[in-house]
């Protein structure tokens, strides 16, 4: 090749290269969308988990609505109190307050009190047991017990007990959701500490029929929801089912006659493992 043709071709390339930088620089300067740098500062000082339960996609997205009033440091569930004090102080605002949310186990039936129907031999998890005729318990809606939750919490914060029930930590629980999500029989919700009055039960058959397959199982009688204030619990499916909405309306006395323990009054740790007598507290 002819070497003018050769320095032509430089050339020709470095100028579009150059047109086309110039054009970009210009461009990126026009359209540059400005960020506040404090999002940079509180992001720092979030715990960088991006476990979800603040409502937001991740913590960045949470400094993002902290930045724009849309939300308060104490949302975050996955800082203690210290790390929500630094944070609402770098931004110059109020920590605000938080009721803490935790997940809660609606089942009680562990292998003590819960009747199995068959030996299941296969992959040990939770899913691929629930594939296969729905896991080895007699009642069919109730925890297998092979840990697929425990797995999932990247945070510690479920342990099984000795009958093969997860218990779950509040002080370590931040409510990502990680357990909902890996329970194939959704058994886990997350619920604020607050609400106290939990159905450890999702059982949809009533009476004897519940109860000869576990022990605590809701038979729906109906006695809570003839104990409670009037509205908040109501029997629907067979299953006792409370209306969170009017849950600071009732007390403990709504749990004194169910005959079977499945529904608790729980002011902090949730009562998981063995059948206690009817009307018992715990915490």
């Amino acid at each position: 090749m002819n070497p003018s043709d050769i320095l032509a071709a430089v050339l020709v390339l470095g100028g579009v290269g150059l047109t086309f930088g110039g054009l970009i620089a210009l461009a990126n300067k026009r359209l540059k969308v400005w960020e506040d740098p404090r999002i940079d500062g509180a992001v720092d000082l979030l715990p960088g988990t991006n476990c979800g339960a603040c409502g937001y996609a991740g913590c960045r997205a949470f400094a993002e609505g902290l930045i724009q009033g849309e939300a308060q440091p104490a949302g975050c569930t996955n800082m203690g109190e210290d790390g929500i004090q630094d944070v609402a102080a770098f931004l110059g605002v109020e920590a605000g307050a938080a009721v803490k949310r935790v997940a809660r186990l609606l089942c009680a039936g562990g292998s003590n009190v819960a009747l199995q129907r068959g030996d299941y031999h296969g992959r040990r998890t939770c899913a691929a047991a629930a594939a296969v005729a729905g896991g080895g318990k007699a009642c069919t809606w109730g925890c297998l017990g092979l840990d697929d939750c425990a797995d999932a919490c990247t945070f510690d914060a479920i342990t099984m007990d000795a009958h093969g029930l997860p218990v779950v930590a509040p002080a370590l629980c931040t409510a990502c959701g990680d357990c909902v999500d890996a329970c194939p029989k959704d058994l886990f919700t997350i619920m604020p500490l607050d609400q106290h009055l939990i159905v450890q039960c999702k059982s949809m058959l009533e009476g004897d029929p519940a109860e000869d397959l576990c022990q605590v199982a809701c038979t729906a009688c109906g006695r809570c929801v003839d104990d409670a204030k009037p509205g908040v619990i109501a029997i629907l499916g067979g299953l006792a089912v409370v209306d969170y909405s009017k849950n600071d309306k009732t007390g403990p006395e709504a749990i004194q006659r169910c005959p079977t323990g499945a529904i608790q009054w729980i002011e902090y740790a949730q009562f998981a493992p063995a059948r206690e007598p009817a009307g018992s507290l715990s915490s």
